[in-house]
């Protein structure tokens, strides 16, 4: 009966008529090993359709050649971004990537982390979601260098690399205030999260430095969808004194208010955090902290290599700086 399944090279061995061992050094190109030998051994390969496993090979040699990425939430454009970037750096240094999702979940991190450091990846890139990463010094004690994206980690020595969450907020709350606005709606995640929470911080900077406070009735928390942020808005619009302006902490936010604002027309200023597709084909004008999502991954990528090549103890935080840019038409 004819074997089903994936070739290995114990049948490769068996159809070229050498030992394991030959066709172990020829396809791994082990230098010395005779010409026949290994255009038999090829012959067989080809025949047979047999694929190197490229994981399995260098967890044997000690060679580890794979960066694991944790995001928060692959389904977020600003998440893949990031790790596009990252995937052209791990390209350029001959290197593969695998790439992982928390959900948000502090306990699924870890599980992922663990077991990304338990099949002897290269190094980490981590979204953080736990509030302690002690679980991986170990891992770090042994050489397997973490960097975390977007958020600071906590308890192992680990490079950082963040955004200006709370200017880029600030600067847009002191525009839309510098315009006249004083009823200016908040629309933003939980402030459990480290984003939120620097970008809300943002928000107050620009009320203080106006001599001025956030009206808490126009804040609303805990949005993770755009229908979400859109039912907020619609509530905002519809209440008795409705807000002139709108400061929507993440694209999710701001995509949901567009949605609630634009079939009415209604008159409100809007500044969002993160920039997404098709924001310049917005049949109005609305500011947004806009930033070099590429850097961000590109730039975690080579810490966490630099790091592997020459470890060292302490950790180091790089701020990557925003902007506000208009995106839509004029209003």
């Amino acid at each position: 009966m004819r074997k089903t399944g994936r070739p290995t090279m114990v049948d490769v061995a068996a159809d070229a008529g050498v030992s394991l061992k030959t066709v172990s050094r020829v396809i791994n190109g082990e230098p010395n090993v005779d010409a026949a030998m290994i255009e038999r051994v090829n012959t067989s390969v080809s025949r047979l359709g047999y694929h190197r496993n490229a994981l399995a090979a260098s967890l044997r040699s000690g060679n580890r050649d794979t960066i694991g990425f944790i995001a928060a939430d692959l389904s977020n454009t600003f998440y893949m971004a990031v790790a596009a970037a990252v995937s052209t750096v791990a390209a350029r240094e001959r290197m593969h990537i695998v790439m992982a999702s928390s959900e948000e979940d502090a306990g699924t991190e870890r599980a992922l982390a663990l077991d990304l450091c338990q099949r002897q990846v290269g190094g980490l890139i981590v979204v953080p979601t736990a509030a302690d990463h002690s679980y991986l010094a170990r891992e770090v004690e042994l050489g397997t260098p973490v960097v975390f994206l977007d958020r600071p980690g906590s308890g192992i020595p680990a490079d950082a690399i963040l955004l200006d969450n709370r200017g880029g907020a600030r600067e847009a709350v002191a525009e839309l205030l510098a315009a006249g606005h004083r009823r200016i709606a908040v629309l933003m995640d939980a402030r459990t999260i480290y984003t939120m929470s620097e970008r809300w911080a943002g928000v107050v900077d620009a009320f203080t430095a106006a001599g001025l406070e956030p009206d808490p009735a126009l804040v609303v928390e805990g949005l993770h969808t755009p229908a979400g942020a859109r039912e907020a808005m619609e509530r905002l619009l519809d209440s008795a004194d409705p807000p002139t302006a709108v400061f929507c902490a993440n694209n999710r936010a701001t995509i949901g208010a567009l949605e609630a604002i634009l079939p009415r027309g209604a008159d409100v200023a809007i500044a969002g955090f993160d920039d997404f597709e098709l924001s310049r084909l917005l049949p109005r004008r609305i500011r947004i902290v806009d930033y070099d999502v590429a850097a961000l991954g590109t730039r975690a990528a080579e810490t966490l290599l630099a790091r592997a090549a020459r470890p060292a103890t302490g950790s180091h935080t790089d701020l990557v700086p925003t902007r506000l840019v208009d995106r839509g038409g004029v209003a």
